[in-house]
C-alpha cells in the first residue's frame, strides 16, 4: 500500500515566464513521485509578504524579499529570473533625467521587489512612491495618478517592458542595463525559495522536480508557450515568446557562478545602501 503523497504548495506569479516554468508541474507532464504539487497564482509582492508567514513550501520571491526570509527559506539553484543587460524599467509621459526622477513620485510594484531595490541603488537616495499593482502601473503612469495620488513615472516589471511604447511612454532608465554597466553582472530579480523545514533530502528532491519542469518547457517550447500565452496580458504570440526567452533560459536552469555572485552583490549593495538591514549571504539548494 503506497504512502500518502507529501503536499507541496507552490506560489508563483500569473505571468508568462512563471507559467512556462511551471507548465510541466501544473499539467502533470512529469512524474512527481512522492510529492503532490498544488499551485497558487498570486502577484509577486503578495507572495513576498506571504513568505514572511512561511505558508508555502515552494514560492517565487524577489531577491530583495529573500533578504528577510533566509531563516525559513533557501534559494533553489534553478528557477531564477535574471535580466542580462535588461530588466525593470522606469517610464514616464515625458523624457527626463535621473536627477529629475529623484524629485518625482514613482509608481512601484511593491517595496520588497528587486525592481524597487534596484531603483533605490540607481538613484542613490530614497524617493517618493506609491505602490500600484504591477499590471496597473502603465495605466497609472499614463493617467498621472492612482487612487488620487500623483504619479509622475512608473517602475514596470513583467511584460510591460515590451508594451510600454504602445502607451506613448518614454524610457528613463533600464535597471538591468544600468546594473550591468555598474557591475558587469546580470540583474537577479526573482528566485524560487524552498522552505528549510522540508529537510535536506526534501529540498533537494523538490528542487530537482522544479528543474525538470523548467527543462520540459524548454524542450517542448511551443506546447509550453501555448499554456503561457493564457497569462500574457495583451501579448501576442511573438511577444510572449520573446518575453519567455528573456526570463526562462540558461540562467533559469541554474544560477551558475555568475548568477550566484550577482545575487550576493545585489544583497550586499542593498545592505551597504541601508535598504536591507543586515548583510545576507544567500544559501542555494542544488
Amino acid at each position: 500500500m503506497s504512502s500518502e503523497k507529501q503536499l507541496i504548495r507552490v506560489g508563483h506569479s500569473p505571468d508568462p515566464d512563471d507559467a512556462f516554468m511551471f507548465y510541466a508541474l501544473a499539467k502533470d507532464k512529469i512524474d512527481t513521485g512522492n510529492y503532490q504539487f498544488v499551485h497558487e497564482l498570486v502577484d509577486i509582492e503578495t507572495l513576498n509578504r506571504r513568505a514572511f508567514e512561511a505558508e508555502l513550501e515552494l514560492t517565487a520571491v524577489s531577491i530583495h524579499a529573500y533578504a528577510y526570509l533566509s531563516d525559513a527559506y533557501a534559494i533553489c539553484a534553478c528557477g531564477a529570473s535574471m535580466g542580462d543587460q535588461y530588466g525593470p524599467m522606469v517610464v514616464a509621459r515625458e523624457p527626463g533625467s535621473l536627477e529629475q526622477l529623484k524629485e518625482q513620485t514613482i509608481a512601484v510594484p511593491g517595496t520588497l521587489t528587486s525592481a524597487y531595490l534596484g531603483l533605490r541603488l540607481c538613484l542613490q537616495t530614497d524617493f517618493k512612491y506609491v505602490v500600484v499593482p504591477f499590471d496597473q502601473i502603465i495605466e497609472a503612469t499614463v493617467a498621472g495618478e492612482f487612487n488620487g495620488e500623483p504619479v509622475d513615472a512608473g517602475l514596470i516589471i513583467h511584460e510591460g517592458q515590451l508594451t510600454y511604447g504602445e502607451s506613448s511612454l518614454h524610457l528613463l532608465v533600464d535597471l538591468g542595463q544600468w546594473w550591468h554597466e555598474e557591475t558587469g553582472l546580470p540583474l537577479p530579480l526573482g528566485a524560487n525559495a524552498i522552505r528549510k523545514d522540508l529537510g535536506s533530502e526534501g529540498m533537494t528532491e523538490v528542487t530537482r522536480l522544479l528543474k525538470e519542469s523548467i527543462q520540459f518547457g524548454l524542450d517542448n517550447r511551443q506546447e509550453a508557450l501555448d499554456y503561457a500565452l493564457g497569462f500574457g496580458r495583451d501579448l501576442d504570440r511573438n511577444q510572449a515568446d520573446q518575453f519567455v526567452g528573456m526570463y526562462v533560459n540558461d540562467w533559469t536552469l541554474d544560477f551558475g557562478d555568475r548568477g550566484r555572485q550577482a545575487v550576493s552583490e545585489l544583497l550586499h549593495r542593498g545592505h551597504e545602501a541601508g535598504v536591507i538591514s543586515q548583510r545576507i549571504d544567500p544559501e542555494f539548494i542544488d
